[in-house]
């Protein structure tokens, strides 16, 4: 401490708190003696040195405390709520302390280019349907030398999730992960969000299936000249084949790296997994029959007239939704409907699996409820959900929230020992393909059509169980999830194999020579 002893002089004693005293009293010596002349003998001018004294003193800790870890721990390392004390000669607490230490983060050198403009993307459908189509984005604003705005999702279709990208993905990763390959910001910049409001970017929805040239020549021009391009629907805008090798391992990192869940979904997602782990193997059956299914494709199949006619208004009441008189009965022979809960179970037995296992039903609420499901509940008792595993307070926080509750189907369903969708959907597609980047997991994917025609055949009693059943198994063999190669159909994109349910570019493949079938 410092003592006044009056007529201009001052005497030290005690210790200073913050150590090194010797050293910060000769400074504060200095400042003192060029001072000195200011705080003279008159006793009326003592409270000018005490308020000089304070504030030097208190500039020397803020000083220190601005140090950081390299002076706190040594010199405030008795002030609790700056810095805890540590013994590091007893090794239990030198543990707890390095256990502590968060692991550093290495990101990817950011990568230098001149920027293009700003490309922002309004996502459509349901969540994997956007997921491919953020892969499909970031691929294209790299080509072009672009920065990307952390792309909308949508909030209008059918399931009407309010969620915004943070919600569901780790933004913070997404961003940081790729920096090396494409600048992405989580808005735009001020100036640029005025020339927005002012109407002064452009907006479009690009041609479905378009290879890299088509944003080359049509939407590169548009950045030049306008600095921000929305692109306002994003499903299937990239082809699935003819594009260079790393715009295809792109897409694969952005979907495999950059698209983390959040660390809440992440860990309910995990529980999940560890519930089911605790009572043996477990199935993933992503039963895609849902009352939006059966009203987008028209299939009726097992519905009562009631229900036809509330599944066809609701096929009317969506514009978007092109098609409006179809015929149930034909789709389902040419193998465009979902499996119902009852040829599915029939499917499941035909298979051989064990009765005994736990199924896990990756899907929402199932149309026509216990009555649909009872043929499946019988021949596998142990169906379960996450609604069934978790209390209601778990997922309290992601009713009413679509996207974030097919996340957590989504992760169980990678960790699944097999995982079976009746219905080549989107989440069925790119589950399917990441499964096979995790080592070509087993992934059973039915032959609708075929499964149809032998199903109506056991049961008007035209094969015996045996003969379905071998059939079943037989024509399964090659459907499992191994190596192969995607099938291309030129100039017809929508029938052939999607890219993200079979990234070959982006697999560690196996000896075994890849098939074409």
């Amino acid at each position: 401490m410092l003592r006044w002893l009056g007529k201009g002089s001052f005497r030290k004693g005690g210790v200073d708190h913050c150590g090194n005293e010797e050293m910060e009293m000769m400074g504060f010596n200095e400042v003192v003696k060029s001072n000195k002349r200011l705080i003279i003998r008159p006793r009326i001018k003592v409270w000018m040195a005490r308020a000089i004294t304070t504030v030097i003193l208190w500039t020397c800790v803020v000083q220190l405390m601005a140090l950081g870890e390299l002076w706190g721990p040594r010199l405030l390392k008795g002030m609790p709520n700056c810095f805890s004390h540590i013994d590091h000669h007893q090794p239990q607490a030198l543990a707890i302390a390095k256990a502590y230490v968060p692991p550093k983060v290495v990101l990817p050198p950011k990568r230098i280019y001149k920027n293009n403009g700003y490309l922002m993307v309004s996502c459509n459908g349901g969540l994997n349907q956007m997921r491919a189509a953020i892969c499909d984005m970031v691929a294209i604003a790299r080509h072009l030398n672009a920065t990307l705005i952390v792309p909308e999702l949508d909030k209008t279709s059918f399931w009407a999730d309010p969620s915004e990208f943070q919600d569901i993905f780790d933004v913070d990763n997404f961003i940081a992960s790729l920096r090396d390959e494409v600048r992405i910001l989580k808005q735009l910049p001020h100036n640029l969000k005025k020339r927005v409001e002012l109407g002064l970017s452009y907006t479009l929805a690009p041609i479905s299936w378009s290879d890299i040239s088509y944003y080359e020549n049509q939407i590169l021009p548009l950045l030049l000249k306008h600095k921000v391009v929305h692109l306002n629907r994003t499903d299937a805008r990239l082809a699935n084949n003819g594009l260079p090798p790393e715009i295809q391992k792109l897409r694969c990192r952005v979907n495999f790296n950059a698209l983390r869940f959040t660390s809440q979904i992440e860990e309910l997602g995990r529980r999940i997994v560890r519930i089911l782990r605790e009572n043996g193997p477990f199935l993933v059956l992503h039963l895609r029959y849902e009352m939006d299914m059966l009203a987008f494709s028209g299939c009726t199949r097992g519905c009562d007239s009631r229900e036809v006619e509330e599944l066809t208004r609701m096929r009317y009441a969506y514009p978007w939704w092109k098609e409006k008189v179809i015929n149930s009965e034909l789709k389902r022979h040419e193998g465009l409907c979902p499996l119902t809960p009852e040829e599915t179970a029939l499917i499941l037995t035909a298979l051989g699996i064990d009765q005994s296992v736990q199924i896990y039903i990756a899907a929402g609420e199932i149309y026509g409820g216990d009555r649909r499901m009872a043929n499946l509940l019988a021949a596998f008792p142990n169906l379960v959900r996450k609604e069934t595993l978790l209390g209601s307070s778990d997922l309290m926080y992601f009713q009413n929230h679509s996207s974030q509750m097919a996340a957590l189907d989504y992760l169980v369903s990678l960790e699944s020992d097999i995982f079976i969708p009746t219905y080549d959907g989107n989440m069925a597609k790119v589950v399917e393909g990441h499964r096979r980047f995790l080592g070509f997991k087993k992934t059973i994917l039915p032959d609708r059509r075929l499964l149809v025609r032998l199903i109506d055949q056991y049961n008007n009693g035209s094969l015996s169980w045996d003969e379905f059943s071998f059939v079943v198994k037989k024509s399964h063999v090659n459907r499992m999830g191994s190596p192969k190669r995607r099938v291309l159909i030129p100039d017809r994109p929508k029938e052939e194999d999607y890219f993200y349910s079979n990234p070959q570019e982006c697999l560690q493949l196996l000896d075994e020579p890849l098939r074409s079938t």
